[in-house]
């Protein structure tokens, strides 16, 4: 007989865990169970326990499957079968079966058919016979521990049900923890009832985070490991920052306005497009807010990140114009065969347009999908050109995935780092967001763009878009 008092504050901390009482009482009947079979059932028996809520009494019984000679072999003659003591190590294991062989006939686990016909009126093939056992409630240690490891067993498989269906409604959203620690450059969260970890390849660079410390994250997969569930999390997954604009910005929440790309290097600049659905709602007005209330909010959770905010427009050539902001564009020729703008500038903006070791011309180029050429009007023959890469898996892809693997203890737990972009091109098969662009050549103007980005840094990329 057991404790019922034990028993019923045991369901209820469980229950706070999210462990129904059916699948907890289930856990103690397979339990005792086990340690029926293992003190005193025989080899190939299928053991029930019952558990009476009302008097805490188990009571067992035996469990017989009806069957016929298309469902079992018999052995053959002179064939013999080894009996193991109850005791045995391998007394509880199951007979192996090889693939495409039928099961042995084990008078203890089978019943032919006629024989259940005559006990059980209308029995048919794959029916259950029950016959009670006799009660016991003097268990040996070997068989008390047997139990013990069953329960903790179930306990175990129903928290990770639980967790996976928590966090599975999760995925694709923002979730807080606490910084638990930090192991070979991963951060793993405390998010209470499971553990997050940030690879390094998602982390922005330049963060630093201590032991105890809040962090907000973009929850981009959950995965099932072999110790429990794993939870990946992302700092410079370009959904991230959407997620942020979208707790902002109730127009972006709403689906007032359409996120319709982004191009991102994370810690740096961001360049995002967006679109109204409804007219009378300003897209860049909103997610800039009242004197940029909304768009440094978002800043200031990515480290100071500069974003730029820019309409998309169907027009290519506008779109373009748009993208290469804050400098002024005054044309833009395209050629359709090879996929190219050429954009010509003023002398004073050529600078501005490439942006500080040419990451304003590479996000537009990411953007917006094209290749595009920056020219001056001053008569000289420099010129700028961002390429996109075609897509596919280059040398340096696979060299960057061989260095996160050493380095993400991801890797040790059962878990493969998955970098960002290959994680939006999954999900975002729709947008017009594209994949990463070749580093193009632009040594002769890296000076002229960062002298000229210095003198222009008073000019927030907030205030070009309010």
């Amino acid at each position: 007989m057991l404790d019922l008092k034990t028993i019923h504050l045991v369901l209820g901390e469980f229950e706070e865990r999210g462990i129904t009482k059916e699948v907890m009482i289930d856990a103690i009947e397979s339990a005792m169970a086990t340690a029926y079979k293992k003190e005193y059932g025989k080899r190939g028996q299928v053991i029930r326990g019952k558990l009476d809520m009302n008097t805490g009494t188990v009571t067992f019984e035996q469990v017989k499957t009806v069957v016929d000679d298309t469902m079992v072999r018999f052995p053959e003659e002179g064939e013999e079968v080894e009996e193991l003591p109850a005791h045995h190590p391998h007394h509880d294991r199951e007979e192996e079966v090889a693939e495409g062989e039928l099961p042995r006939y084990d008078a203890e686990k089978h019943m032919l058919l006629e024989d259940a016909q005559r006990i059980k009126r209308g029995a048919a093939l794959g029916d259950e016979i029950i016959f009670p056992l006799e009660s016991q409630d003097d268990f040996g240690r070997i068989a008390a521990q047997t139990a013990k490891q069953v329960v903790i067993q179930k306990i175990r498989e129903a928290e990770k049900l639980s967790i996976l269906d928590e966090f599975g409604h999760k995925k694709g959203e923002i979730v807080s923890g606490v910084v638990q620690r930090v192991e070979r450059g991963a951060i793993f969260i405390d998010l209470g009832r499971a553990t997050g970890i940030i690879p390094y390849e998602e982390q922005i660079p330049g963060e630093r985070y201590r032991p105890g410390e809040r962090i907000r994250a973009y929850l981009y997969a959950v995965d099932e490991g072999f110790r429990g569930v794993y939870l990946r999390l992302s700092r410079s997954h370009p959904r991230f920052l959407i997620k942020l604009f979208e707790l902002e910005a109730p127009e972006l929440a709403s689906g007032a306005i359409e996120v319709k790309g982004i191009a991102r290097e994370p810690g740096s600049r961001t360049k995002i497009a967006i679109s109204s659905v409804d007219s009378h709602v300003d897209p860049v007005g909103s997610l800039v807010g009242q004197r940029g209330v909304r768009v440094s909010t978002v800043m200031s959770e990515l480290g100071g990140e500069r974003i730029d905010i820019i309409e998309w427009s169907e027009d290519q050539t506008a779109y373009i114009k748009e993208s290469l902001s804050p400098a002024t564009v005054l044309e833009v020729v395209l050629k359709e065969d090879d996929h190219r703008a050429t954009v010509t500038v003023s002398e004073d903006q050529q600078s501005l347009a490439i942006g500080r070791g040419g990451q304003n011309v590479r996000l537009a180029a990411k953007l917006t999908g094209w290749n595009i050429d920056i020219n001056s009007t001053g008569g000289t023959e420099a010129s700028a050109t961002a390429e996109v890469e075609p897509e596919g898996v280059t040398d340096a892809t696979v060299a960057a995935a061989e260095d996160a693997e050493d380095q993400d203890p991801a890797v040790a737990i059962g878990i493969d780092p998955t970098e960002s972009e290959s994680v939006i091109t999954e999900d975002d098969a729709q947008d017009n967001t594209l994949s990463a662009e070749q580093e193009s050549t632009l040594s002769e103007n890296a000076s002229i763009a960062d002298a000229q980005e210095s003198r222009d840094e008073t000019s927030e990329t907030v205030a070009d878009n309010a």
